[in-house]
């Protein structure tokens, strides 16, 4: 499957969690949900995963976080805030360039 076959199960799912349980939630609980709507449709979903930045050939835990990886080519940053800033954007762009992911999810869950 490719990555932008995975994004499209992916919006769709996010809409349909979105649909079922309406704003003002908490990023975890969409985070969640989401997570158990995409196992459901059969995708390898990590959560939480870790992403370590790799310096002169030491692997160093830095504390970053994917909060999805699906079918371990797209990442999905979810946000449950008022409006997306250029920290977001950031966020998953050095996801992306870390993990040497071509696609990548900023998914705003209006609050």
């Amino acid at each position: 499957m490719t990555e932008n076959q995975i994004a499209t199960k992916i919006l769709y799912c996010a809409l349909e969690v979105h649909k079922a349980l309406g704003p003002g939630l908490l990023e975890n609980a969409y985070q969640e949900c989401l997570y158990y709507k995409l196992m459901k449709e059969g995708l390898d979903v990590a959560k939480e995963k870790p992403m370590p930045l790799i310096f002169e050939e030491v692997r160093m835990e830095c504390g970053y976080r994917l909060d999805l990886l699906v079918e371990n080519k797209v990442v999905v940053e979810l946000k449950s805030v008022e409006a997306l800033n250029d920290v977001h954007l950031a966020q998953i762009l050095t996801y992306l360039k870390l993990g040497k992911y071509k696609l990548g999810l900023l998914i705003e869950y209006v609050h």
